[in-house]
Protein backbone atom coordinates (compact mmCIF):
# COMPACT_ATOMS: atom_id res chain seq x y z
CA UNK A 1 0.00 0.00 0.00
CA UNK A 2 1.46 3.45 -1.10
CA UNK A 3 -0.98 5.27 0.62
CA UNK A 4 1.01 8.74 3.19
CA UNK A 5 -1.28 9.62 6.07
CA UNK A 6 -2.47 12.35 8.21
CA UNK A 7 -4.00 11.83 11.72
CA UNK A 8 -5.14 15.10 12.98
CA UNK A 9 -5.45 14.14 17.09
CA UNK A 10 -2.64 12.15 18.87
CA UNK A 11 -4.98 10.94 21.75
CA UNK A 12 -5.54 7.59 22.38
CA UNK A 13 -7.42 6.43 19.15
CA UNK A 14 -5.49 8.74 16.79
CA UNK A 15 -2.06 6.79 18.35
CA UNK A 16 -3.32 3.38 18.49
CA UNK A 17 -4.38 3.46 14.83
CA UNK A 18 -1.21 5.10 13.70
CA UNK A 19 0.61 2.62 15.54
CA UNK A 20 -1.12 -0.17 13.74
CA UNK A 21 -0.52 1.36 10.75
CA UNK A 22 3.00 1.74 10.98
CA UNK A 23 3.67 -1.43 12.51
CA UNK A 24 1.86 -3.07 9.24
CA UNK A 25 4.49 -1.33 7.34
CA UNK A 26 1.99 -0.75 4.73
CA UNK A 27 1.84 3.31 5.04
CA UNK A 28 4.32 5.37 3.31
CA UNK A 29 4.39 8.58 5.31
CA UNK A 30 2.38 8.98 8.44
CA UNK A 31 1.82 12.10 9.82
CA UNK A 32 0.45 13.41 13.08
CA UNK A 33 -1.33 16.89 13.36
CA UNK A 34 -1.82 18.00 17.48
CA UNK A 35 -2.56 21.32 19.71
CA UNK A 36 0.58 21.51 21.10
CA UNK A 37 4.14 22.21 20.11
CA UNK A 38 5.86 19.34 20.83
CA UNK A 39 4.37 15.46 20.12
CA UNK A 40 3.13 13.31 23.35
CA UNK A 41 5.42 10.91 24.85
CA UNK A 42 4.97 7.73 22.70
CA UNK A 43 7.80 5.51 20.88
CA UNK A 44 6.20 6.27 17.87
CA UNK A 45 7.70 9.86 18.21
CA UNK A 46 11.45 8.01 18.94
CA UNK A 47 11.83 5.53 15.77
CA UNK A 48 15.15 7.17 14.19
CA UNK A 49 14.96 7.41 10.39
CA UNK A 50 11.14 6.65 10.24
CA UNK A 51 8.64 8.34 7.90
CA UNK A 52 6.75 9.34 11.21
CA UNK A 53 6.76 12.82 12.13
CA UNK A 54 4.78 15.56 14.55
CA UNK A 55 3.37 18.70 13.54
CA UNK A 56 1.60 21.62 14.81
CA UNK A 57 -1.32 22.22 13.14
CA UNK A 58 -3.78 23.11 10.70
CA UNK A 59 -2.02 23.56 8.17
CA UNK A 60 -1.49 22.73 4.16
CA UNK A 61 -1.22 18.79 4.16
CA UNK A 62 1.98 17.40 2.94
CA UNK A 63 2.07 16.84 -0.64
CA UNK A 64 0.93 13.17 -1.83
CA UNK A 65 -1.09 13.03 1.11
CA UNK A 66 -3.96 10.72 -0.09
CA UNK A 67 -5.95 9.79 3.92
CA UNK A 68 -6.63 12.15 5.93
CA UNK A 69 -8.14 10.91 9.23
CA UNK A 70 -9.77 12.93 12.17
CA UNK A 71 -9.42 11.46 15.30
CA UNK A 72 -10.63 13.83 17.68
CA UNK A 73 -13.93 13.93 19.90
CA UNK A 74 -17.33 13.44 18.45
CA UNK A 75 -18.12 17.01 19.40
CA UNK A 76 -14.73 19.05 18.10
CA UNK A 77 -15.85 17.23 14.45
CA UNK A 78 -16.90 19.75 12.59
CA UNK A 79 -14.78 22.82 14.55
CA UNK A 80 -11.57 20.54 13.03
CA UNK A 81 -12.95 20.07 9.68
CA UNK A 82 -13.57 23.98 9.22
CA UNK A 83 -10.05 24.31 10.39
CA UNK A 84 -8.54 21.64 8.25
CA UNK A 85 -10.31 22.86 5.46
CA UNK A 86 -9.45 26.64 6.16
CA UNK A 87 -5.60 25.58 5.57
CA UNK A 88 -5.98 24.92 1.86
CA UNK A 89 -7.12 22.53 -0.48
CA UNK A 90 -7.51 18.51 -0.42
CA UNK A 91 -4.23 17.41 -2.24
CA UNK A 92 -5.26 15.58 -5.51
CA UNK A 93 -7.21 12.28 -4.92
CA UNK A 94 -7.24 12.81 -0.67
CA UNK A 95 -9.82 11.18 1.15
CA UNK A 96 -10.77 12.15 4.73
CA UNK A 97 -12.25 10.06 7.25
CA UNK A 98 -13.67 10.27 10.84
CA UNK A 99 -13.69 7.81 13.29
CA UNK A 100 -17.10 8.42 15.41
CA UNK A 101 -19.46 5.52 15.85
CA UNK A 102 -23.01 7.22 15.65
CA UNK A 103 -22.61 10.39 13.12
CA UNK A 104 -22.69 10.43 9.61
CA UNK A 105 -20.23 12.28 6.75
CA UNK A 106 -22.60 15.08 6.80
CA UNK A 107 -20.22 16.30 10.02
CA UNK A 108 -17.40 16.75 7.26
CA UNK A 109 -19.22 18.86 4.57
CA UNK A 110 -16.34 21.72 5.00
CA UNK A 111 -13.62 18.87 3.89
CA UNK A 112 -15.97 17.98 1.28
CA UNK A 113 -16.35 21.47 0.31
CA UNK A 114 -12.63 21.94 -0.39
CA UNK A 115 -12.24 18.98 -2.46
CA UNK A 116 -12.09 15.88 -0.34
CA UNK A 117 -14.17 12.52 -0.63
CA UNK A 118 -15.36 12.15 2.79
CA UNK A 119 -16.37 9.07 4.59
CA UNK A 120 -16.14 7.41 8.24
CA UNK A 121 -13.51 4.90 9.42
CA UNK A 122 -14.87 3.40 13.26
CA UNK A 123 -12.76 0.81 14.86
CA UNK A 124 -15.19 -1.81 16.36
CA UNK A 125 -13.10 -2.15 19.57
CA UNK A 126 -12.41 -0.44 22.69
CA UNK A 127 -9.13 1.23 23.32
CA UNK A 128 -8.05 2.47 26.47
CA UNK A 129 -4.71 3.75 26.60
CA UNK A 130 -2.20 4.73 23.35
CA UNK A 131 0.42 1.91 23.94
CA UNK A 132 -1.79 -1.12 23.71
CA UNK A 133 -4.41 -0.22 21.77
CA UNK A 134 -2.06 -0.71 18.25
CA UNK A 135 -2.37 -4.23 18.98
CA UNK A 136 -6.26 -4.21 19.31
CA UNK A 137 -7.38 -2.46 16.25
CA UNK A 138 -5.07 -5.74 14.15
CA UNK A 139 -7.99 -8.29 13.09
CA UNK A 140 -10.78 -5.69 14.50
CA UNK A 141 -13.75 -5.04 12.33
CA UNK A 142 -14.75 -1.73 11.28
CA UNK A 143 -17.92 -0.22 9.93
CA UNK A 144 -17.25 1.99 6.93
CA UNK A 145 -19.30 4.24 5.24
CA UNK A 146 -19.16 7.33 2.82
CA UNK A 147 -18.15 8.13 -0.85
CA UNK A 148 -17.18 5.54 -3.70
CA UNK A 149 -13.20 6.72 -2.91
CA UNK A 150 -13.56 6.99 0.51
CA UNK A 151 -14.78 3.29 1.01
CA UNK A 152 -11.86 2.12 -1.59
CA UNK A 153 -9.19 3.83 1.07
CA UNK A 154 -10.94 2.32 4.08
CA UNK A 155 -11.00 -1.05 2.38
CA UNK A 156 -7.39 -0.72 1.31
CA UNK A 157 -6.43 0.16 5.48
CA UNK A 158 -8.82 -2.70 7.05
CA UNK A 159 -6.87 -5.19 4.33
CA UNK A 160 -3.61 -3.65 5.40
CA UNK A 161 -4.79 -4.64 9.60
CA UNK A 162 -6.20 -7.69 8.30
CA UNK A 163 -9.59 -6.70 9.37
CA UNK A 164 -13.00 -7.01 8.38
CA UNK A 165 -15.53 -4.14 6.64
CA UNK A 166 -18.67 -3.49 7.71
CA UNK A 167 -20.61 -0.93 5.30
CA UNK A 168 -23.71 0.53 7.90
CA UNK A 169 -25.59 2.85 6.13
CA UNK A 170 -25.52 6.12 7.61
CA UNK A 171 -29.33 6.09 8.68
CA UNK A 172 -28.02 2.86 10.74
CA UNK A 173 -25.49 4.09 12.35
CA UNK A 174 -27.09 5.28 15.97
CA UNK A 175 -27.83 1.46 16.31
CA UNK A 176 -24.09 0.24 14.81
CA UNK A 177 -23.13 2.53 17.63
CA UNK A 178 -25.32 1.67 20.37
CA UNK A 179 -24.09 -2.19 20.39
CA UNK A 180 -20.54 -1.29 20.60
CA UNK A 181 -21.46 0.63 23.25
CA UNK A 182 -23.93 -2.67 24.81
CA UNK A 183 -21.01 -4.96 23.89
CA UNK A 184 -18.19 -2.62 25.64
CA UNK A 185 -19.37 -0.13 27.94
CA UNK A 186 -21.91 -1.63 29.27
CA UNK A 187 -20.27 -4.45 29.53
CA UNK A 188 -17.74 -2.59 32.12
CA UNK A 189 -20.53 -1.60 34.28
CA UNK A 190 -22.26 -4.78 35.02
CA UNK A 191 -19.01 -5.93 35.44
CA UNK A 192 -18.76 -2.62 38.59
CA UNK A 193 -22.46 -4.12 39.61
CA UNK A 194 -20.56 -7.60 40.23
CA UNK A 195 -17.82 -6.94 41.83
CA UNK A 196 -20.01 -4.67 43.78
CA UNK A 197 -22.47 -6.96 44.69
CA UNK A 198 -19.07 -9.75 45.72
CA UNK A 199 -17.78 -6.79 47.98
CA UNK A 200 -21.59 -6.95 49.69
CA UNK A 201 -21.33 -10.29 50.03
CA UNK A 202 -18.03 -9.79 52.08
CA UNK A 203 -15.32 -10.21 49.64
CA UNK A 204 -12.52 -7.90 50.65
CA UNK A 205 -12.69 -5.02 48.17
CA UNK A 206 -8.74 -5.94 46.55
CA UNK A 207 -10.26 -9.60 45.71
CA UNK A 208 -13.63 -8.60 44.23
CA UNK A 209 -12.28 -7.66 40.50
CA UNK A 210 -9.51 -10.82 40.49
CA UNK A 211 -12.31 -13.71 41.39
CA UNK A 212 -14.93 -11.80 38.87
CA UNK A 213 -12.27 -11.81 35.92
CA UNK A 214 -11.85 -16.05 35.43
CA UNK A 215 -15.64 -15.92 35.22
CA UNK A 216 -15.81 -12.72 32.37
CA UNK A 217 -13.32 -14.66 30.37
CA UNK A 218 -14.97 -18.04 31.00
CA UNK A 219 -18.41 -16.69 29.61
CA UNK A 220 -16.12 -15.36 26.28
CA UNK A 221 -14.21 -17.95 25.47
CA UNK A 222 -17.88 -20.38 25.63
CA UNK A 223 -19.42 -17.42 23.45
CA UNK A 224 -16.51 -17.86 20.81
CA UNK A 225 -16.64 -21.28 20.74
CA UNK A 226 -19.94 -22.25 21.30
CA UNK A 227 -22.14 -19.23 20.42
CA UNK A 228 -24.93 -17.17 22.26
CA UNK A 229 -27.24 -19.59 23.20
CA UNK A 230 -25.47 -22.49 24.30
CA UNK A 231 -22.99 -19.73 26.58
CA UNK A 232 -25.59 -19.11 28.14
CA UNK A 233 -25.72 -20.84 32.00
CA UNK A 234 -27.05 -20.34 35.42
CA UNK A 235 -30.51 -19.93 37.01
CA UNK A 236 -33.04 -18.62 34.05
CA UNK A 237 -31.02 -21.00 31.53
CA UNK A 238 -32.18 -23.98 33.49
CA UNK A 239 -35.08 -22.64 34.72
CA UNK A 240 -34.48 -21.88 38.16
CA UNK A 241 -37.43 -19.84 39.60
CA UNK A 242 -36.66 -20.27 43.37
CA UNK A 243 -32.79 -19.22 42.78
CA UNK A 244 -34.32 -16.03 40.99
CA UNK A 245 -36.43 -15.00 43.56
CA UNK A 246 -34.19 -15.28 46.38
CA UNK A 247 -31.30 -12.98 44.10
CA UNK A 248 -34.60 -10.12 43.60
CA UNK A 249 -35.38 -10.85 47.57
CA UNK A 250 -32.02 -9.18 48.43
CA UNK A 251 -31.10 -6.78 45.51
CA UNK A 252 -31.72 -3.08 46.00
CA UNK A 253 -34.30 -1.43 43.74
CA UNK A 254 -32.01 -0.45 41.30
CA UNK A 255 -30.11 -3.64 41.10
CA UNK A 256 -33.52 -5.03 41.23
CA UNK A 257 -34.46 -3.11 37.77
CA UNK A 258 -31.08 -4.13 36.33
CA UNK A 259 -31.35 -7.76 36.73
CA UNK A 260 -35.27 -8.27 35.94
CA UNK A 261 -34.11 -6.21 32.41
CA UNK A 262 -31.38 -8.88 31.30
CA UNK A 263 -32.70 -11.35 32.74
CA UNK A 264 -35.71 -10.94 30.52
CA UNK A 265 -33.46 -10.82 28.11
CA UNK A 266 -31.88 -13.94 29.03
CA UNK A 267 -35.42 -15.69 29.06
CA UNK A 268 -36.05 -15.49 25.70
CA UNK A 269 -32.54 -16.73 24.89
CA UNK A 270 -33.49 -19.82 27.23
CA UNK A 271 -36.94 -19.92 25.64
CA UNK A 272 -35.49 -20.09 21.90
CA UNK A 273 -33.19 -22.99 23.67
CA UNK A 274 -35.73 -24.91 25.07
CA UNK A 275 -36.65 -24.28 28.57
CA UNK A 276 -39.78 -25.84 29.82
CA UNK A 277 -42.91 -23.17 28.80
CA UNK A 278 -44.57 -23.32 32.47
CA UNK A 279 -41.14 -22.76 34.11
CA UNK A 280 -40.77 -19.71 31.39
CA UNK A 281 -43.95 -18.61 32.25
CA UNK A 282 -42.98 -18.09 35.94
CA UNK A 283 -39.79 -16.53 35.21
CA UNK A 284 -41.30 -13.64 32.93
CA UNK A 285 -44.01 -12.65 35.51
CA UNK A 286 -41.13 -12.98 38.62
CA UNK A 287 -38.95 -10.45 36.27
CA UNK A 288 -41.88 -8.66 35.04
CA UNK A 289 -43.06 -7.38 38.25
CA UNK A 290 -40.27 -5.69 38.96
Amino acid sequence: MSDEVVIVGPGRMGLALGSALAACGEVRRLTFWGREEEPPPHPLFNRPGSDIEYRMGPQPLPTGTTILILAVPDDRLEEVARGVASAGPAPPGCVAFHLAGALTTEVLAPLHAAGYAVGSLHPLQTVADPWSGADRLVGAAFAIAGEPEALAAARRLIRALRGTPLVVPPSLRPLYHAAAVFASNYFVALVAVAARLLKQAGIPDSEALPAILPLVRGTLDNLEHLGISAALTGPIARGDVDTVRRHLARLSPRERTLYSALGLEALELAKAAGLDARRAAELEALLSFE
